[in-house]
């Protein structure tokens, strides 16, 4: 326990890079003889690893071979005609790349970002003075709604897989990729219609009518060119491994072995190199911290410190006489602990269990804990300037004031919880999972 809280401060406080915490944990579980070595390197062998760095390379090719900006500016095009019908682009845009893109750094940052900023300049919004005009609303439209997408799929941010390993090491229950989707589809496909409007409503960008920037995503296909031959093998590729991901429970395809045979076809069809491969930072460094975690979580579970946990939570909670109220209390607590935290993939790792433990020592249905706490871990992080990887690029390009960042964030972070707990509450009830 020593070692997990140990490394949990470090990556709160983050004195070093969040891989090197990690490899100083596993030493120290082992060199102490807490785990044996086998035991402290067993999560580099867990396929749930795996499958993040498969899709950290597919992601690679996305942004290598520009595929990302194409579907990006194609949504533009066809939909960009009024500041509002924008911002829907994007979210849809940041929707169809979602699933591929575990790191919403990567999504929101790498690929999104250039055409957000070169579309707000296109409509003569810039920092400062004019970025009422429509940047404001474009940014933190497409910081909000990429917290969304992160939430709906399983392999839309890297600590989703993390908390479903959890999920499966702690209480036995399996989450797939296709039934994540499932209990996500309809509270996010509400939130994504309903965050544009609110933050068009609460911003009030001065810019109603946005030809231009129809005409500017045109220009910039035209400067692209015509689907290239990579393009056209990377996107083949991404609707075959979506496509197996998602018949999985019929076809039986595990679906780290259909994201491997993706990257399998990439490297195949000369659509990524092995320098490519060797090169994705992301996907290197997610399976050292991603690996050493899970095998210190598996510690926990082996060692009886995730039992003692749980027996300690519901002598605690013992005194209610309704789950309900109590887990409301638990889902609030742990979305905005989050304004204490700057990563969340450390808050995955310090609070889900914990928080899990804690609503089912208060009668909640399993599955009903374990999914809405690990929607939550996504949805949490809009709230200040610091919460996630996007936060502090779409803060920096100076659109909003830190003052009305939080404001907002806040406001989104309401909606958010009441969209996903009562529309939420009614869809996982019709499925089954309370």
């Amino acid at each position: 326990m020593a070692i997990f809280i140990a490394t949990i401060t470090g990556l709160v406080l983050q004195p070093l890079p969040q891989g090197a915490i990690v490899i100083a944990a596993i030493a120290v579980a082992a060199i102490t003889g807490t785990l044996s070595p086998a035991e402290a390197l067993s999560g580099y062998s867990d396929s749930t690893v795996w499958l993040i760095v498969a899709a950290f390379l597919l992601c690679r090719g996305f942004i290598a071979t520009g595929l990302g900006r194409r579907i990006a500016f194609l949504v533009v095009r066809a939909f960009g005609s009024s500041t509002l019908r924008l911002g829907y682009a994007l979210t849809l845009a940041d929707t169809i790349i979602a699933p591929a893109t575990p790191s919403n750094t990567a999504r929101a940052g790498g690929i999104l970002f250039p055409v957000v900023r070169s579309l707000s300049s296109c409509l003569g919004s810039e920092p400062g003075q004019t970025a009422g005009r429509a940047g404001a609303f474009l940014m933190f439209n497409e910081f909000q709604v990429n917290l969304v997408t992160s939430a709906l799929f399983l392999t839309g941010v890297a600590p989703n897989a993390m908390m479903v390993r959890l999920a499966g090491e702690s209480f036995g229950y399996q989450v797939t990729w296709f039934g994540w989707l499932r209990a996500a589809f309809l509270p996010a496909l509400v939130s994504l219609i309903i965050i544009p409007i609110l933050l068009y409503w609460l911003l009030k960008p001065e810019v109603k009518r946005t030809e231009d920037a129809a005409g500017h995503a045109a220009r910039e296909l035209a400067r692209m060119g015509p689907l290239s031959r990579g393009e056209g093998r990377m996107l083949l590729v991404f609707v075959g491994t979506l496509g197996f991901w998602a018949t999985g429970q019929w076809t039986g395809l595990n679906p780290t072995a259909v994201a491997l045979a993706g990257i399998a076809a990439l490297l195949t069809l000369r659509v990524l190199s092995w320098e490519d491969v060797l090169g994705e930072r992301g996907a290197w460094d997610a399976l050292i911290w991603f690996g050493g975690l899970l095998s210190l979580a598996s510690g926990l579970g082996r060692l009886g410190v995730a039992d003692a946990m749980a027996s300690a939570l519901k002598s605690g909670f013992s005194g209610m006489s309704s789950w309900v109220p109590g887990f409301a209390l638990v889902v609030l607590a742990y979305v905005y602990s989050h304004y204490f935290i700057a990563s969340m993939t450390a808050h995955a790792t310090a609070l889900y269990l914990p928080a899990c433990m804690a609503a089912v020592s208060l009668g909640t249905p399993l599955p009903l804990a374990v999914m809405v706490l690990a929607f939550a871990n996504s949805l949490n992080a809009g709230t200040t300037t610091y919460g996630t990887g996007p936060s502090p690029i779409y803060f920096g390009a100076g659109y909003l004031g830190q003052a009305a960042w939080w404001k907002y964030g806040f406001l989104v972070s309401v909606a958010n919880l009441a969209i996903w707990l009562i529309v939420g509450g009614a869809w996982w009830r019709l499925l089954g999972l309370w």
